[in-house]
Protein backbone atom coordinates (compact mmCIF):
# COMPACT_ATOMS: atom_id res chain seq x y z
CA UNK A 1 0.00 0.00 0.00
CA UNK A 2 1.54 3.04 -1.44
CA UNK A 3 -1.42 5.60 -1.75
CA UNK A 4 -4.48 5.67 0.03
CA UNK A 5 -7.52 8.53 -1.15
CA UNK A 6 -9.40 9.94 1.28
CA UNK A 7 -12.06 11.42 0.28
CA UNK A 8 -16.29 13.19 1.12
CA UNK A 9 -17.74 16.71 0.89
CA UNK A 10 -17.14 19.49 2.56
CA UNK A 11 -16.82 19.79 6.30
CA UNK A 12 -17.43 16.43 7.07
CA UNK A 13 -14.65 16.10 9.10
CA UNK A 14 -12.06 15.06 6.32
CA UNK A 15 -9.15 17.31 7.75
CA UNK A 16 -8.81 16.03 11.53
CA UNK A 17 -9.26 12.41 10.42
CA UNK A 18 -6.50 12.93 7.30
CA UNK A 19 -4.54 14.65 10.30
CA UNK A 20 -4.66 11.43 12.96
CA UNK A 21 -4.66 8.65 10.07
CA UNK A 22 -1.22 10.41 8.79
CA UNK A 23 0.27 10.51 12.55
CA UNK A 24 -0.60 6.49 12.94
CA UNK A 25 0.84 5.58 9.34
CA UNK A 26 4.01 8.26 9.59
CA UNK A 27 1.81 9.55 6.14
CA UNK A 28 2.35 12.53 4.18
CA UNK A 29 -0.91 14.35 2.47
CA UNK A 30 -1.26 15.34 -0.89
CA UNK A 31 -4.47 17.89 -0.60
CA UNK A 32 -7.06 17.26 -3.55
CA UNK A 33 -8.77 20.41 -3.34
CA UNK A 34 -9.61 23.19 -6.29
CA UNK A 35 -9.31 26.00 -4.36
CA UNK A 36 -6.65 25.38 -1.43
CA UNK A 37 -4.30 25.70 -4.19
CA UNK A 38 -4.52 29.31 -3.96
CA UNK A 39 -1.99 31.53 -1.80
CA UNK A 40 -3.90 34.01 0.93
CA UNK A 41 -7.42 32.00 0.52
CA UNK A 42 -6.69 30.45 3.55
CA UNK A 43 -9.76 30.90 6.42
CA UNK A 44 -11.98 30.15 3.47
CA UNK A 45 -11.36 27.73 2.16
CA UNK A 46 -10.72 25.63 5.61
CA UNK A 47 -7.25 25.06 4.67
CA UNK A 48 -4.68 23.15 7.11
CA UNK A 49 -3.50 25.58 9.81
CA UNK A 50 0.60 26.41 10.10
CA UNK A 51 0.55 24.19 13.36
CA UNK A 52 -1.36 21.20 11.68
CA UNK A 53 1.27 21.33 8.44
CA UNK A 54 4.26 21.14 11.04
CA UNK A 55 2.47 17.70 12.64
CA UNK A 56 2.41 16.40 8.72
CA UNK A 57 4.13 17.48 5.62
CA UNK A 58 1.60 18.69 3.09
CA UNK A 59 1.45 18.94 -0.56
CA UNK A 60 -0.27 20.73 -3.44
CA UNK A 61 -1.43 24.09 -0.76
CA UNK A 62 -0.45 27.06 -2.13
CA UNK A 63 0.89 26.89 -4.98
CA UNK A 64 -0.09 29.56 -7.32
CA UNK A 65 -1.84 33.37 -7.06
CA UNK A 66 -5.59 33.73 -6.73
CA UNK A 67 -5.69 35.13 -10.27
CA UNK A 68 -3.52 33.05 -11.99
CA UNK A 69 -5.02 29.84 -14.27
CA UNK A 70 -5.10 26.53 -12.55
CA UNK A 71 -6.48 23.27 -14.05
CA UNK A 72 -7.11 19.81 -13.36
CA UNK A 73 -4.19 18.84 -16.06
CA UNK A 74 -1.54 20.93 -14.12
CA UNK A 75 -3.10 19.33 -10.82
CA UNK A 76 -1.92 15.67 -11.97
CA UNK A 77 1.23 17.04 -13.01
CA UNK A 78 2.28 18.62 -9.24
CA UNK A 79 0.55 15.67 -7.33
CA UNK A 80 2.22 12.95 -9.72
CA UNK A 81 5.37 14.46 -8.56
CA UNK A 82 4.96 14.57 -5.22
CA UNK A 83 3.69 11.09 -5.00
CA UNK A 84 6.61 9.77 -6.55
CA UNK A 85 8.84 12.18 -4.07
CA UNK A 86 7.06 10.39 -1.12
CA UNK A 87 7.48 7.01 -2.43
CA UNK A 88 10.81 7.62 -2.76
CA UNK A 89 11.17 8.27 0.85
CA UNK A 90 9.45 5.22 1.22
CA UNK A 91 6.21 6.75 2.98
CA UNK A 92 2.26 6.29 2.63
CA UNK A 93 0.92 8.99 0.53
CA UNK A 94 -2.44 9.87 1.57
CA UNK A 95 -4.66 11.79 -0.98
CA UNK A 96 -7.45 14.39 0.77
CA UNK A 97 -10.36 16.15 -0.71
CA UNK A 98 -13.60 17.19 -1.95
CA UNK A 99 -12.69 17.73 -5.68
CA UNK A 100 -14.14 14.76 -7.32
CA UNK A 101 -12.33 15.66 -10.94
CA UNK A 102 -9.14 15.62 -9.45
CA UNK A 103 -9.63 12.79 -7.45
CA UNK A 104 -10.73 10.86 -10.67
CA UNK A 105 -7.78 12.18 -13.08
CA UNK A 106 -5.03 11.36 -10.32
CA UNK A 107 -6.38 8.10 -9.90
CA UNK A 108 -7.38 7.19 -13.96
CA UNK A 109 -5.19 9.66 -15.93
CA UNK A 110 -6.65 13.02 -17.70
CA UNK A 111 -9.50 12.86 -19.76
CA UNK A 112 -9.09 13.22 -23.17
CA UNK A 113 -10.67 16.65 -24.06
CA UNK A 114 -9.62 19.32 -26.34
CA UNK A 115 -7.48 22.37 -25.69
CA UNK A 116 -8.33 26.00 -25.10
CA UNK A 117 -9.76 28.03 -27.83
CA UNK A 118 -8.74 31.38 -27.49
CA UNK A 119 -11.17 32.84 -29.95
CA UNK A 120 -14.00 31.16 -28.14
CA UNK A 121 -13.00 31.72 -24.67
CA UNK A 122 -12.63 35.18 -25.28
CA UNK A 123 -16.10 35.79 -26.31
CA UNK A 124 -17.18 32.95 -23.70
CA UNK A 125 -15.29 35.22 -20.63
CA UNK A 126 -17.25 38.25 -21.78
CA UNK A 127 -20.92 36.42 -20.65
CA UNK A 128 -21.95 36.39 -17.48
CA UNK A 129 -22.19 33.91 -15.40
CA UNK A 130 -26.19 33.51 -16.15
CA UNK A 131 -25.84 34.00 -19.90
CA UNK A 132 -23.23 31.15 -19.96
CA UNK A 133 -25.34 29.08 -18.47
CA UNK A 134 -28.39 29.48 -20.60
CA UNK A 135 -26.29 28.85 -23.50
CA UNK A 136 -24.75 25.53 -22.20
CA UNK A 137 -28.64 24.56 -21.31
CA UNK A 138 -29.15 25.32 -24.90
CA UNK A 139 -25.98 23.10 -26.46
CA UNK A 140 -25.70 20.76 -23.24
CA UNK A 141 -28.29 20.15 -20.97
CA UNK A 142 -26.52 16.80 -19.61
CA UNK A 143 -23.88 18.90 -18.32
CA UNK A 144 -25.83 22.09 -17.75
CA UNK A 145 -28.38 19.60 -15.26
CA UNK A 146 -24.72 18.66 -12.81
CA UNK A 147 -22.74 21.89 -13.05
CA UNK A 148 -22.45 24.93 -10.54
CA UNK A 149 -24.18 27.44 -12.74
CA UNK A 150 -22.67 29.66 -10.63
CA UNK A 151 -18.96 29.13 -11.35
CA UNK A 152 -18.12 30.92 -14.87
CA UNK A 153 -14.79 29.35 -15.58
CA UNK A 154 -16.32 25.68 -15.61
CA UNK A 155 -18.89 27.11 -17.05
CA UNK A 156 -16.59 28.54 -19.82
CA UNK A 157 -14.91 25.18 -20.09
CA UNK A 158 -18.13 23.36 -20.96
CA UNK A 159 -19.49 25.55 -23.22
CA UNK A 160 -15.51 25.64 -24.85
CA UNK A 161 -15.76 21.83 -24.96
CA UNK A 162 -19.02 21.50 -26.23
CA UNK A 163 -18.73 24.24 -29.03
CA UNK A 164 -15.35 22.50 -30.07
CA UNK A 165 -16.05 19.37 -30.59
CA UNK A 166 -19.92 18.96 -30.52
CA UNK A 167 -19.67 16.17 -27.68
CA UNK A 168 -21.17 16.74 -23.99
CA UNK A 169 -18.42 17.40 -21.05
CA UNK A 170 -20.34 15.00 -19.41
CA UNK A 171 -19.18 12.60 -22.22
CA UNK A 172 -15.83 12.94 -22.71
CA UNK A 173 -15.05 13.40 -18.85
CA UNK A 174 -16.69 9.38 -19.05
CA UNK A 175 -13.66 8.49 -21.31
CA UNK A 176 -11.84 7.08 -17.96
CA UNK A 177 -9.34 4.10 -17.99
CA UNK A 178 -10.57 1.10 -16.87
CA UNK A 179 -8.05 0.33 -14.26
CA UNK A 180 -6.87 3.23 -12.02
CA UNK A 181 -3.01 4.56 -12.99
CA UNK A 182 -2.44 4.89 -9.43
CA UNK A 183 -4.24 1.88 -7.23
CA UNK A 184 -5.11 2.39 -3.75
CA UNK A 185 -8.04 2.29 -1.32
CA UNK A 186 -10.57 4.96 -1.86
CA UNK A 187 -12.43 6.00 1.77
CA UNK A 188 -15.45 8.41 1.52
CA UNK A 189 -16.41 9.74 4.26
CA UNK A 190 -20.05 10.54 4.87
CA UNK A 191 -22.90 11.87 7.29
CA UNK A 192 -26.39 12.16 7.74
CA UNK A 193 -27.54 15.30 5.83
CA UNK A 194 -28.88 16.50 9.04
CA UNK A 195 -25.72 16.68 10.75
CA UNK A 196 -23.49 18.05 7.85
CA UNK A 197 -25.57 20.81 7.14
CA UNK A 198 -25.35 21.68 10.62
CA UNK A 199 -21.80 21.32 10.84
CA UNK A 200 -21.81 23.66 7.53
CA UNK A 201 -23.54 26.33 8.90
CA UNK A 202 -21.45 26.16 11.99
CA UNK A 203 -18.12 26.07 10.16
CA UNK A 204 -19.16 28.92 8.10
CA UNK A 205 -20.49 31.16 11.74
CA UNK A 206 -16.41 30.03 12.88
CA UNK A 207 -14.45 31.14 9.44
CA UNK A 208 -16.54 34.26 10.14
CA UNK A 209 -15.28 34.61 13.68
CA UNK A 210 -11.77 34.02 12.86
CA UNK A 211 -11.34 36.88 10.23
CA UNK A 212 -12.31 35.51 7.01
CA UNK A 213 -13.97 39.19 6.21
CA UNK A 214 -10.39 40.56 6.76
CA UNK A 215 -8.85 37.69 4.29
CA UNK A 216 -11.25 38.89 1.62
CA UNK A 217 -10.54 42.86 2.64
CA UNK A 218 -6.81 42.07 1.58
CA UNK A 219 -7.77 39.71 -1.46
CA UNK A 220 -9.77 42.39 -3.11
CA UNK A 221 -10.22 43.58 -5.54
CA UNK A 222 -10.99 40.29 -6.43
CA UNK A 223 -10.30 38.27 -9.34
CA UNK A 224 -10.03 34.88 -11.12
CA UNK A 225 -10.91 32.17 -9.02
CA UNK A 226 -10.88 34.11 -5.92
CA UNK A 227 -13.97 36.17 -7.18
CA UNK A 228 -16.21 32.93 -7.85
CA UNK A 229 -14.94 31.01 -4.86
CA UNK A 230 -18.21 29.85 -2.38
CA UNK A 231 -17.83 32.92 0.10
CA UNK A 232 -15.14 35.20 -0.96
CA UNK A 233 -17.69 36.39 -4.36
CA UNK A 234 -20.48 36.84 -1.23
CA UNK A 235 -18.24 38.74 1.22
CA UNK A 236 -16.36 40.87 -1.45
CA UNK A 237 -19.93 42.06 -2.77
CA UNK A 238 -21.14 43.00 1.21
CA UNK A 239 -17.57 45.19 1.25
CA UNK A 240 -18.76 46.77 -1.80
CA UNK A 241 -21.66 47.76 -0.18
CA UNK A 242 -24.31 45.51 -2.50
CA UNK A 243 -25.43 43.30 0.02
CA UNK A 244 -25.40 43.39 4.12
CA UNK A 245 -23.48 40.67 6.02
CA UNK A 246 -26.36 38.45 6.71
CA UNK A 247 -27.56 38.22 3.48
CA UNK A 248 -24.04 37.25 2.28
CA UNK A 249 -24.16 34.99 5.22
CA UNK A 250 -27.12 33.38 3.93
CA UNK A 251 -26.09 33.14 0.69
CA UNK A 252 -21.98 31.17 1.95
CA UNK A 253 -24.37 28.70 3.58
CA UNK A 254 -27.05 27.90 0.48
CA UNK A 255 -24.10 27.86 -1.62
CA UNK A 256 -22.28 25.67 0.78
CA UNK A 257 -25.06 23.14 1.16
CA UNK A 258 -25.66 22.97 -2.68
CA UNK A 259 -21.82 22.41 -3.20
CA UNK A 260 -21.78 19.57 -1.05
CA UNK A 261 -24.43 17.91 -2.34
CA UNK A 262 -22.66 18.02 -6.22
CA UNK A 263 -20.01 16.63 -3.89
CA UNK A 264 -21.95 13.58 -3.18
CA UNK A 265 -23.16 13.12 -6.39
CA UNK A 266 -20.03 12.65 -8.08
CA UNK A 267 -18.52 10.55 -5.49
CA UNK A 268 -21.04 8.16 -5.63
CA UNK A 269 -19.69 7.09 -8.88
CA UNK A 270 -16.47 6.91 -7.97
CA UNK A 271 -15.20 3.41 -8.75
CA UNK A 272 -14.35 1.37 -5.81
CA UNK A 273 -15.34 3.89 -3.23
CA UNK A 274 -15.62 2.28 0.25
CA UNK A 275 -18.11 4.52 2.32
CA UNK A 276 -17.65 5.27 6.23
CA UNK A 277 -20.49 6.25 7.93
CA UNK A 278 -19.46 8.54 10.38
CA UNK A 279 -21.46 9.29 13.20
CA UNK A 280 -22.40 13.14 14.82
CA UNK A 281 -20.39 13.11 18.44
CA UNK A 282 -17.69 9.74 16.97
CA UNK A 283 -14.88 10.84 18.50
CA UNK A 284 -11.84 11.33 15.32
CA UNK A 285 -9.87 8.24 17.16
CA UNK A 286 -12.17 5.97 16.72
CA UNK A 287 -13.32 6.86 13.04
CA UNK A 288 -9.27 6.56 11.83
CA UNK A 289 -9.21 3.29 13.79
CA UNK A 290 -12.39 2.00 11.82
CA UNK A 291 -10.42 3.57 8.76
CA UNK A 292 -7.61 1.64 9.17
CA UNK A 293 -9.50 -2.02 10.34
CA UNK A 294 -10.76 -1.13 6.71
CA UNK A 295 -7.67 -1.03 4.57
CA UNK A 296 -6.46 -3.90 6.18
CA UNK A 297 -9.55 -6.33 5.20
CA UNK A 298 -9.62 -4.78 1.61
Amino acid sequence: MRTVFLVGPTAVGKTAVALELARRWDAEIVTADAMQVYRGMDIGTAKPSAAERLLVPHHLLDVCEPGEHFDVQRYVELAQQALAEIQRRGKIALVVGGTGLYIRALRFGLFSGPGQDPVIRRKLEALSAGELYAALSRVDSTTAAVIDRHNPRRLVRALEVALTTGRSMRACQQQWRREPVIPGPVLGLRRERADLVERIERRVDEQLQAGWLDEVRRLMPLRGTAAQAIGYRELAAHLRGEISLAEAVTQIKARTRQFARRQMTWFRREPGLIWIDVKGDEPVAEIVGRLIRVVEAA
